[in-house]
Order: structure tokens, then sequence, then C-alpha cells
């Protein structure tokens, strides 16, 4: 499913073995764990940096849509489960990078922007929100997040009203991600000089988090809205 290492100071989460990594309960559970382990861990090793990549050819193909079946309580459960994800990312108290070392398909290009950086390997591998074509409506707080990223918004209408397969080359010359790398192998070592880099300017984790809990208060309101709802139901 996934492990976790510590390199130094940097933790290095990886999503584990040749399949697509789809996000159902099991993963989400998974890599849930693995932060919870990162806060506690970070209270006693300031100073740190996250990296989330993953092996294979994908980083990650989005939902797990043949365990969801035609269930909505399962498709919302999917969906409750990587909001409390993504919240835990934006107040962890460490700049988080994502080596995207393969596609990265709706759900799975939301869990790679929810870090602060998004590198990419440019050989292999697309971004790309598949919900049109699979006749899918893109949660608001999916649109939440994708609008806080990404500043242009003809780059925004390229990506979610066309369906458009976005490679790396593309993704740096639009802004969606900051750098492209030769391979899977080459864009984790850049990701990890990025994490040395940001870990040795020893900002304090929780003005860090909360500093990006502002950036992103918009998503974390969306996300808080469903919730309220949720609860309401």
């Amino acid at each position: 499913m996934c492990t976790l290492e510590k390199r130094g100071k940097i933790f290095i989460l990886t999503l584990t073995g040749a399949g697509e990594h789809r996000l159902n309960p099991v993963l989400l559970d998974a890599v849930q764990s693995a932060l919870r382990h990162v806060r506690d861990e970070s209270i006693s090793s300031p100073s740190s940096a996250l990296i989330t990549t993953a092996q294979g050819k994908f980083f990650c193909n989005g939902y797990d849509l043949d365990w969801a079946g035609s269930s909505p309580s399962r498709s919302e459960l999917m969906n409750s489960k990587l909001q409390s994800l993504v919240a835990d990312l934006i107040s962890l108290p460490m700049p988080t990078i994502a080596a995207v070392s393969g596609h990265a398909s709706a759900a799975g290009f939301i869990l790679a922007q929810s870090h602060d950086y998004v590198l990419m390997r440019k050989d292999r591998g697309f971004l790309y929100m598949s919900e049109l074509d699979i006749n899918l409506v893109i949660p608001a707080w999916f649109m939440a997040l994708i609008e806080c990223k990404i500043g242009s918004p003809m780059t925004r209408r390229h990506l979610v009203l066309t369906a458009a397969k976005v490679t790396a080359k593309e993704a740096v010359e639009k802004g969606i991600i900051d750098s492209a790398h030769d391979s899977a192998e080459e864009t984790v070592k850049a990701a990890l000089r990025l994490g040395e880099e940001l870990g040795g300017r020893e900002w304090d984790g929780h003005v860090y988090a909360q500093i990006r809990m502002n950036l992103l208060a918009g998503v974390l309101d969306e996300i808080a809205a469903r919730r309220s709802t949720r609860s309401r139901m």
C-alpha cells in the first residue's frame, strides 16, 4: 500500500506496487496513518519536509471506481476520506513536495496538488482531470483547490473543461507544476534537494502550517461545509 522512510530530516511516503494506486478507503487510511506518524515525529524532528511519490508508471489514477461500483455511500466514503487526508496535508507542520512519478488523474491530481510543490517526470505520465470524459461532476472542493493552485483561468478551463492530458513539459509552461525531470529517479532526487533546502531554512513548522491554512482557507472552507452537510443528513 504505502511505506514511510526518513532520510535525515526528510520523510518519504511512497505508494508501493506496480498498480494504479487508486484511492480506496484502505489506501487512504494507510496514507493518513503515515501522515499522523510524520506529524508526531515532527515534534522531535523540527525543520523537516515531506515527499510523496509512488512506484510504477502511475502516481495515482484517481478514485477506485471499481470498488465504489454504483454505491453512492461508497463514493461518499472515498470523498470524505480524501477530504480528511487533504486537510491533514494542508495542516502538516512542514513543507510538502509531490514527486509525481507517472500518471496523476482526477483525485490523484488533487492529491498531488495538495502539496506545496509539485515535481514531475517528463519521460512518462500526464496530468488529467478525467471527470468530463467519464460523466462525473468535479466536486466543489476539488475546484476550490484548483483555483488556489492554478492562477490562469484559461489553464483551469483547459484542464477541467477539455479533460486535457497534460504532459510535464506543458504543465511547467502553464504553471501547474514547479519543474519537470528526466526520470522518476531524477524527480525524487530533485525533490530531496528541494526538501533539504526548505528544511534548511529552519522555519517554525506550526507557523508554516498556519500560513498555508490561511492561504488555502477556501479549500478548508469547502471541506468544512461538506462535512457540515453530511452531519445534518
